[in-house]
């Protein structure tokens, strides 16, 4: 097939299902051609060496990947955001319509900042099969309470339109499949697709003697959480659960975000001093900086759209055999439950959280490889790169499929005499 891939992220961004999928989907014959941006995540800024340009494309065997502007300004206020969001949708418009002439079908990595884009390219393409993977349902164009914007509104619009345009809807989490079918989708064209993670990057290791320093402490056991610190994880809750087991383990967070100032805040608040902070690092070290942990703590905060979510982090873990203590509601505890490969609590009760981590810190070494052995079936099971490019695969020949049998069928219902 002739496959196009519209995504607002992709590599050298970590943005690796949709970049993943298009690699696969060419290594096994298909003309694939990607539609997306510069890549500025998760700084906000165009990586260095990379200039914004109009003419932009790469090609090797069976992949073409064209790169079109948008707005990037490192600020994270919602009128930066949407000034992204918007400047996508026109430049993707602009180009779309002549670099995806001719698929046979479109995917789209479905993330709220691609809304505007996708609904423009569906309308610019007229009746190309489309399956839309929704990543997410949730814009955060407000702060949590505060009465939703106009544009918060359009957002919202648009994306009921895409629910109710695509021929298929793929849904990255089991709970997600309700909240589409409330947002306009069609019950009988949503299937179920879990992410998988970079399996270049994520699989079982040994740790080097630099991430045993980075990341051990004293002989303490260690739960690590590696990745964004937003404010979706509540890691806060985390903090405060780990500030009264100073000398029964270690709290490690890798990585940045927008709420790292007010969680480095609290922790010297509680004088946390088993709170440790570890600069973002290489994803080529993170195999080694799960190994030399002994937990990875997976936070979602109690929001009912997080009910619906699997963050990427879960299949990261997975994927390294490492065992997990979940804070989270909805899918993310049950995955982890159903598989026998962690502790679990509910979300932002850090007293439970606190309990967990006493647990885990009292679990035997055999018991824990166990528990992450468990773990890596599962995402071999359920998860893997192989089984969801199998299963995207299956889901374009169907919507191709189908749209070839609505065909007929309309130009029979329009060449009917009218009563």
């Amino acid at each position: 097939m002739r496959i196009g891939i519209l995504s607002y992220h992709f590599p050298p961004e970590p943005a690796f299902v949709p970049g993943s999928l298009a690699e696969q989907l060419a290594a096994r014959g298909h003309e694939v051609r990607v539609l997306t941006g510069f890549p500025d995540y998760p700084g906000g800024r165009v990586y260095p060496g990379w200039r914004q340009r109009w003419r932009y494309e790469t090609r090797s065997e069976g992949l073409t990947v064209r790169r079109v502007p948008r707005w990037s300004a490192g600020d994270a206020s919602v009128r930066a955001r949407l000034a992204g969001w918007l400047s996508f949708a026109a430049s993707a418009g602009t180009i779309g319509r002549g670099h995806l002439a001719g698929v046979d079908v479109l995917y789209v990595h479905q993330l709220p900042a691609a809304t505007f884009a996708a609904a423009g390219l569906l309308r610019l393409l007229g009746a190309v099969p489309t399956v839309l993977h929704v990543q997410d349902v949730h814009p955060e164009l407000e702060a949590q309470g505060a009465t939703p914007t106009p544009w918060s509104a359009r957002v919202a619009a648009a994306t009921r339109w895409l629910y109710r345009s695509a021929d298929l809807v793929a849904v990255a989490a089991p709970g997600m499949r309700d909240l589409v079918v409330a947002g306009g989708a069609d019950a009988g064209r949503v299937r179920l697709v879990l992410n998988w993670t970079d399996e270049r990057l994520f699989h079982p290791a040994e740790p080097t003697r630099e991430a045993r320093r980075l990341v051990r402490g004293d002989g303490r056991c260690v739960v690590m959480h590696a990745g964004t610190i937003g404010a979706r994880h509540g890691l806060d809750t985390a903090v405060r659960a780990a500030a009264p087991l100073r000398g029964t383990m270690d709290l490690v967070l890798v990585g940045s975000g927008p709420d790292e100032e007010r969680v480095r805040r609290l922790a010297g608040e509680l004088g946390t001093d088993n709170v440790r902070f570890v600069a973002r690092r290489s994803p080529l070290e993170m195999a080694d900086l799960y190994a030399a942990a002994d937990y990875q703590l997976v936070m979602l905060r109690d929001l009912p759209e997080l009910r619906g979510t699997v963050p990427g982090k879960l299949q990261a873990a997975f994927g390294c055999a490492s065992p997990v203590v979940a804070s989270a509601g909805g899918d993310t505890v049950e995955i982890v439950e159903r598989a026998r490969a962690g502790l679990s609590c509910p979300p932002e009760d850090w007293a439970t959280l606190a309990d967990r981590f006493w647990l885990a810190a009292t679990i035997p070494s055999a018991a824990r490889v166990e528990m992450g052995r468990r773990g890596r079936e599962a995402y071999l099971r359920d998860m893997s790169l192989r089984g969801g490019v199998d299963e995207v695969e299956r889901l374009l020949q169907e919507a191709v499929a189908a749209r070839r049998v609505r065909r007929p069928a309309e130009r029979v219902r329009r060449s009917e005499p009218r009563a």
